[in-house]
């Protein structure tokens, strides 16, 4: 049986997946330290579309640490992990290189190829600036769901992060620190600058509207340049997220912006600070389904609805 996609491990700085047949990279997983302004930490750069268009952006002159799809942390008990400059209240973001920290790759305890797709388990730390590690996170990204039909593909990603400090973790963002919609923490996708200005769709509302709230899903189209078309992406939740912290878990917000930039992240820590207790994991396991063209809101619904999650591993 033709497998749907092949996966290239270049060791020591990123794994590619492939579709067969097309040729085309789906996307590439890069691993490699960069640099220590930029809090390095792994990241996925060029994401694209079956038909092959790339729908992130990389290192932008607005903000050079922005790596495509990327686990940050703006604010962590003082530390940036987040990268660049820091946002410190009633001064402004302020370049302070002793707190921007990393999220170093330490392993990968599986990498697999299978008829459906591809996935790899990995193992990291989380790092203040020159310090010994806060946090350890096991990592599961996986390719699934490559649908002619549908003109579109699933990555599906897992992280679960386990406080090793004596204290607790405090995870914050800009907004918890005293500056209004600026809540982005935890995944962050950044748009390729010619998404600029594109189309956002929730369930019930769309446009910027959706920055600080709340739904199960969030989607961004946009056009590109060079080739005619466009593309979507959607940003759904899991069901165990429980992203309206109606279940006790910390409730998740969206921060989106669609001006200056392309960007979205399904924030844990909006408006509020988020409190990881020593000795205790944060899981969290977020899908994005990559599509050719622009979806409606009814397209959306019946593509998220019929993709399981299965079984959560942490």
């Amino acid at each position: 049986m033709t497998r749907a996609v092949e996966l290239v491990h270049r060791h020591g700085d990123h794994l590619s997946v492939v579709a067969t047949g097309s040729g085309v990279e789906l996307l590439r997983y890069v691993y490699r330290a960069e640099d220590a302004w930029e809090a390095p930490k792994p990241y996925i750069h060029p994401l694209r579309t079956l038909s092959g268009q790339v729908v992130t952006g990389y290192r932008p002159n607005d903000h050079r640490w922005h790596k495509g799809l990327q686990m940050t942390a703006s604010h962590l008990s003082g530390a940036n992990l987040w990268g660049g400059n820091s946002y410190v209240h009633g001064e402004g973001y302020l370049a302070l290189p002793e707190r921007v920290g990393s999220m170093a790759h330490a392993g990968f305890d599986e990498v697999a190829v299978h008829d459906g797709g591809a996935h790899f388990t990995e193992r990291l730390t989380w790092h203040p600036r020159g310090g010994e590690p806060w946090a350890e996170e096991t990592r599961r990204i996986e390719v699934h769901d490559i649908g002619t039909r549908s003109g579109s593909w699933a990555l599906t990603w897992s992280s679960a992060v386990t406080n090793r400090r004596e204290e607790p973790l405090r995870f914050g963002s800009p907004t918890t620190h005293g500056r209004p919609d600026a809540g982005y923490t935890g995944l962050f996708w950044r748009g390729p600058r010619c998404f600029r200005d594109g189309r956002i769709t929730a369930p019930d509302a769309e446009g910027p509207e959706m920055m600080g709230r709340q739904s199960p899903w969030l989607a961004y189209s946009g056009e590109h340049d060079e080739a005619d078309g466009h593309a979507t992406l959607v940003f759904v939740h899991s069901p165990e997220n429980d992203h309206t912290g109606a279940g006790g878990a910390h409730p998740a917000h969206w921060f989106v912006r669609s001006s200056p930039f392309a960007a979205v992240a399904p924030s844990f820590a909006f408006h509020e600070e988020l409190v990881l207790n020593p000795g205790a994991t944060l899981a969290r396991r977020y899908r994005v389904l990559v599509a050719d063209g622009t979806w409606d809101r009814d397209r959306i619904t019946s593509e998220v609805g019929a993709l399981s999650w299965g079984v959560f591993q942490e």
